[in-house]
């Protein structure tokens, strides 16, 4: 299996060149449950293998979840104090996910056994603290 390639960017790695995607739409879990962080493909640019999927510890800039979101009411601006809707804003602030923490990422997916010549099922890390951990099947 491999990664669409429209959307994706290049890195290189130690010497070998990679390509990674993030979604640009969140999923609905994403978007509407708990699960709102952002996901990270990314496989080697050149010859096919496994799949890295990177579940980060970032929430989804579009994640509407009530655990990252509030109900602000907006204030007409008629001179009327009656709300009569209301926004969703993030209590948390949005940390982007940029080239230096994936190639940071994909480093340590290495140390702990991703091999991304190696054709195989999808390894599946997850982020805790900018260190990685192999992702439960």
């Amino acid at each position: 299996m491999s990664i669409p390639k429209k959307g994706t960017r290049k890195i290189i790695v130690d010497g070998e060149p990679f390509i990674w995607l993030i979604r640009r739409q969140a999923t609905n879990c994403q978007a509407d449950y708990t699960d709102g962080h952002i996901h990270v493909a990314v496989e080697h640019a050149t010859e096919h293998g496994s799949v890295l999927v990177i579940i980060t510890d970032r929430l989804h800039p579009q994640g509407y979840s009530l655990t990252n979101s509030e109900f602000v009411p907006i204030q007409p601006q008629d001179g009327v104090t009656e709300v009569r809707a209301w926004r969703i804003e993030p209590r948390y602030e949005i940390t982007p996910v940029t080239p230096k923490d994936v190639a940071l990422w994909i480093k340590q997916a290495m140390q702990i056994g991703w091999l991304p010549k190696k054709s195989g099922i999808t390894f599946e890390v997850r982020v805790i603290d900018n260190s990685i951990i192999k992702a439960a099947m």
